[in-house]
C-alpha cells in the first residue's frame, strides 16, 4: 500500500536575468515552490521531490488579478492537494493519483477554481510520488513506465486504450537527446541594436536571438505572437531573415498564439495575413505547428469545427492551456486539433495517457502531435523531471526557456549547483562565474544521466537554510 507520511514546502525567490514577456504577463520576479514528500511504499518510507515556478497569468490569464493573489492561490492548491493526499491509501501510484485527483477536482469545483490551476496542485503530489516510487525501485522514469511499476490502467482514462499498457505505445527506450526549442519572447531582442542603453546583461550568457543561436548552436525555435498586427509582422520579417542567415535551411519552429484570439475566423484570417508578409515565404515550410491561438474560454467550443470550412489547408494546431483534464485531448481531436503539449505541471500520468492516445492515432495514420513545452523550468528538480518525462514519452523537440531567462543555477544553493554538475555532467557545465548553466550543444540536450536517475533526480539535495512550511 501507498500512503503519505509527511510533506514540506520550500520556497526560493528567483529573478530573471532579462524580462520574459509572454501573453499578457512579463515575468521578472517569480517564486519557485519545491515539495518534499515522504510516502510509505509497501511498508517502507521513501521521499520524493517536485518543483515548479509559480508563473504569473498562466493558470488563469486574468489581467485584473494581482500577482500576489495569484501566487497565494497557486500555493493554496498545492497545500490543498497535500491535505487531501493524507486521506489516500492505495495499492498503486496510479490509483493514488486517481483518488487524489477526484478529491482535488471536487474541491476545485466547489470553490469555482479553473481545472488547470486545481490540477497544478495535484501534479505536485503526483510528481513527488513518482520520484519516490522510482527511488524505491531504483528505476529511471522510462524504465518504470515500461515495467508499469506505477500500475497505470490506461482503459480507465481512455476506453480505446483498454487492455493495453504504456509499453505498448511508448518508445522502447527514452530519447537520448532532445532539441532545445528556444523561446523568442514577445520583447526579446533579436540583435544587439535592440538592446537599450544600460540593459545589456553581463553574465557570460547570450542575450539576443543572434547571440543565442551562435552560443548554443540552436536549430529549433518557438516564436510568440499576440495579435498586435504591426508588431507581429515586423518581428516575423526580421526573424525570417535572422533564421535564414544564421541557420540556412536547417531549422524548425512552432508558433505560439498565447490565447490571444477569441473566434475562429479572426485567427484564420490573421494567420493567413502573417503567412503573406513579404520576406517570410521561406519561413513557413519550417513551421511545426501552432500552439493554442484561442483563449481557453472558447478553445474547446463547437465553434472550432468551423476550421474545416474556414481554413481547410491550415497547419497543425494543438492545445496547451486548454489541456486541463483527462477529457481535454479527446475533445480537442474531435474538434479538429492535431494534438497537445506535455508539461509536468499539467499532470504526468495524464501526459502518459495523452502520449499513448496519440500513438494509437498515429498507428491509424491520423495526424498526432505531442509537443514538449515549458513553464520557465529551471533548477535541479523541475527542469530535470520534465526532461525525464519528455524523453520517456518520445518527445524530441522541447521548448526550453528557463536557462535563457534565468542565469543557470546561480540563484540555487551552492550544494545544489555542485550536485547538478557532479550527477548530470552531460546536462550542466560550469561557467567562468562559478555557477552551472544548461549545456546546450549543437542545439541539443544530452539526457543520458537524466534517463538513468530516478525520475531524473539522483541522490539527495540539502535543504538547509531554505524557507520551509510543514504541510503534513
Amino acid at each position: 500500500m501507498i500512503r503519505l507520511l509527511s510533506a514540506e514546502l520550500f520556497r526560493l525567490e528567483l529573478r530573471t536575468r532579462i524580462p520574459f514577456r509572454y501573453g499578457i504577463a512579463t515575468m521578472t520576479d517569480v517564486p519557485q515552490a519545491i515539495l518534499r514528500a515522504t510516502f510509505e511504499i509497501d511498508g517502507r518510507p521513501e521521499t520524493g521531490l517536485a518543483a515548479d515556478v509559480l508563473p504569473p497569468k498562466w493558470f488563469t490569464k486574468d489581467p485584473a488579478r494581482q500577482l500576489a493573489d495569484e501566487i497565494s492561490e497557486m500555493l493554496t492548491v498545492i497545500r490543498g492537494a497535500v491535505t487531501r493526499a493524507r486521506a489516500v491509501s492505495t495499492p498503486t501510484a496510479f490509483r493514488f493519483w486517481r483518488e487524489l485527483s477526484a478529491a482535488q477536482d471536487a474541491w476545485g469545483r466547489e470553490h469555482k477554481l479553473p481545472p488547470l490551476l486545481v490540477n497544478f496542485g495535484t501534479s505536485f503530489v503526483e510528481r513527488a510520488l513518482i520520484h519516490a516510487v522510482c527511488r524505491a525501485n531504483m528505476a529511471g522514469f522510462s524504465a518504470a513506465l515500461r515495467a508499469n511499476i506505477f500500475g497505470l490502467e490506461l482503459g480507465l482514462l481512455h476506453r480505446g486504450l483498454a487492455a493495453s499498457a504504456p509499453r505498448d505505445w511508448l518508445p522502447p527506450a527514452p530519447s537520448p537527446q532532445v532539441f532545445a526549442r528556444h523561446t523568442i519572447g514577445l520583447s526579446d531582442p533579436l540583435e544587439a541594436a535592440d538592446i537599450a542603453p544600460g540593459e545589456r546583461v553581463d553574465d557570460g550568457l547570450p542575450q539576443t536571438l543572434v547571440e543565442s543561436i551562435r552560443f548554443y548552436g540552436l536549430r529549433h525555435f518557438k516564436i510568440k505572437i499576440n495579435g498586435e498586427a504591426a508588431r507581429d509582422r515586423d518581428r516575423l520579417q526580421r526573424m525570417a531573415g535572422t533564421l535564414a542567415h544564421e541557420c540556412g535551411d536547417d531549422y524548425a519552429f512552432s508558433l505560439d498564439g498565447n490565447e490571444s484570439f477569441r473566434d475562429v475566423p479572426s485567427f484564420a484570417d490573421y494567420a493567413r495575413q502573417l503567412m503573406a508578409v513579404p520576406g517570410t515565404s521561406a519561413l513557413w515550410p519550417h513551421l511545426l505547428y501552432i500552439e493554442q491561438p484561442w483563449h481557453r474560454d472558447m478553445a474547446l467550443s463547437p465553434a472550432i469545427k468551423l476550421l474545416e470550412r474556414n481554413w481547410p489547408d491550415r497547419p497543425s494546431i494543438i492545445i496547451d492551456e486548454s489541456d486541463a483534464g483527462i477529457d481535454s485531448l479527446p475533445a480537442a481531436l474531435e474538434l479538429g486539433y492535431n494534438g497537445t503539449s506535455h508539461k509536468n505541471c499539467k499532470g504526468v500520468f495524464k501526459g502518459v495517457a495523452n502520449a499513448c492516445l496519440l500513438a494509437q492515432r498515429r498507428v491509424r495514420g491520423e495526424p498526432a502531435v505531442l509537443s514538449g513545452e515549458d513553464l520557465a523550468n529551471v533548477g535541479p528538480v523541475a527542469l530535470i523531471q520534465d526532461l525525464a518525462a519528455q524523453a520517456a514519452l518520445g518527445v524530441t523537440s522541447v521548448e526550453r526557456n528557463g536557462h535563457h531567462y534565468f542565469a543557470g543555477l546561480a540563484q540555487f544553493p551552492r550544494g545544489w549547483q555542485e550536485h547538478a554538475v557532479a550527477r548530470h555532467h552531460d546536462l550542466y557545465v560550469p561557467t567562468t562565474a562559478g555557477w552551472p548553466r544548461l549545456d546546450v550543444r549543437n542545439g541539443m540536450l544530452a539526457l543520458g544521466s537524466v534517463n538513468a536517475a530516478p525520475f531524473g533526480v539522483p541522490g539527495e539535495l540539502d535543504f538547509s537554510g531554505i524557507p520551509v512550511e510543514v504541510l503534513a
